[in-house]
């Protein structure tokens, strides 16, 4: 008992300093480990998806993996397009055993300002109270959320590249996955999942399109390459990347564009002190596309994409962060491929190697390009379609990336 009375008072204290002190004055505080980029309820271009029914009386369950480390969790919800409030009933969090499964005795109910269920305003982010569930890098947490009364529609990452779980009634408490019969490749809610603890090295968030959101790699393998750049970096990496997200075009079923959403998904996240950008492509490559589902595409200029990549620098400067520019893959043989839209990437590509305007460069195009057609990825690491990598082209791409210019 002693003991016990003992690390509570320790963990609250922790708690207490990382919570009240500033970032810049303590070594300790709350740190992103894992964030999804919330989209609008949609019905995507593929797979199942939740987000335009919502749920009612009925546990979604949803896997994550923290690339950081620390004693307590705290958890983000999202309900950014909500037209009414979002009513939680209930939600834990515990150790992942398997697909749908918990390990024993590792479930945590997680509360909101005291309070077992909660209310996400329209619009609103809310953050739970600390949970004492220690973490480790590289660990899989399984997030559980109770929805009795209907939710109506709720945000949505609809690439997880990863599975989600869906049971009737209220399994929170189930260890097996024998409830959850259904399965989408999406999340949900879930937003964020930050550890407290000291900050040697802060966050790295990584914006993008489908190539930082990881498409093309293996679902619940975490072979995207931010996944590949945590494992190497040993430190916290967010990917804040949303299959055919844009720089300068919003989009009913792939985003905001990255200038709209910056400041949310980046400079927002806690303890994230760098910032990697690899965006462009599909401004590039979605003028091509003649497909009457989808808005119509303008084509655009390297001066527009330039002066895009320059607004993102400065809002990084502006908040004290770090930012490292990404060249953008090659993509000759991809669906929406022309001469126009590649000569055009090379401008961007050639800006950002030799403008200066980067604090640092990670040379991509270059990393996963074939030496036989440099226009084109290598044929061993590219996806099926010309355009994405698979899980060895990802781990060229981590591979590519100086960690000196991280800071």
């Amino acid at each position: 008992m002693r003991t016990r009375t003992l690390l509570s008072l320790l963990f609250a204290g922790l708690l207490t300093v990382a919570v009240t002190a500033p970032a810049t004055a303590s070594p300790l505080g709350w740190t992103a480990g894992w964030a999804a980029s919330p989209q609008a309820p949609t019905q995507p271009l593929q797979g199942q998806n939740w987000s335009l029914g919502g749920f009612t009386d009925q546990t979604l369950r949803q896997v994550v993996r923290s690339t950081s480390t620390g004693p307590a969790i705290r958890i983000r919800l999202t309900h950014t397009w909500g037209t009414q409030p979002l009513r939680v009933t209930a939600a834990s969090v515990a150790d992942t055993a398997g697909p749908g499964a918990i390990r024993s005795g590792s479930s945590r109910t997680v509360t909101f300002n005291g309070s077992r269920n909660t209310i996400v305003a329209p619009g609103g982010l809310l953050t739970s109270d600390p949970v004492p569930l220690p973490v480790t890098a590289g660990q899989h947490l399984t997030v559980s959320l109770y929805f009795a009364p209907p939710t109506g529609p709720v945000a949505t990452h609809w690439n997880a590249q990863a599975t989600s779980y869906l049971a009737k009634g209220d399994h929170r408490g189930d260890t097996g996955a024998e409830a959850f019969t259904e399965k989408s490749e999406a999340w949900y809610v879930l937003a964020g999942v930050d550890t407290v603890g000291p900050r040697h090295r802060g966050a790295v968030a990584t914006l993008g399109d489908s190539i930082t959101d990881g498409y093309g790699s293996t679902v619940d393998a975490d072979h995207r390459y931010p996944d590949y750049l945590a494992d190497r970096l040993h430190r916290p990496v967010i990917n804040a990347g949303i299959s055919g997200n844009r720089l300068l075009a919003d989009s009913p079923c792939c985003g905001e564009r990255a200038t709209a959403r910056y400041q949310r998904d980046v400079l927002d996240q806690p303890g994230v002190c760098t910032v990697i950008v690899l965006e462009g492509i599909n401004d590039i490559g979605f003028p091509e596309i003649n497909d009457p589902s989808l808005p119509p595409s303008p084509k655009v200029t390297a001066a527009q994409l330039i002066a895009a990549h320059r607004e993102l620098i400065a809002r990084a400067h502006a908040r004290g962060l770090r930012i490292i520019g990404a060249t953008v893959l090659p993509y000759k043989g991809a669906a929406y491929f022309s001469e126009e839209g590649n000569a055009t990437r090379k401008q961007v590509n050639d800006w950002v190697r030799g403008s200066g305007a980067y604090d640092g460069i990670a040379d991509l195009d270059r990393a996963v390009a074939d030496p036989a057609d440099p226009e084109r990825i290598r044929p061993d690491l590219q996806a099926g379609d010309w355009l994405h990598p698979n899980d060895a082209g990802y781990l060229v791409m981590a591979q590519a990336v100086n960690p000196d210019l991280l800071g």
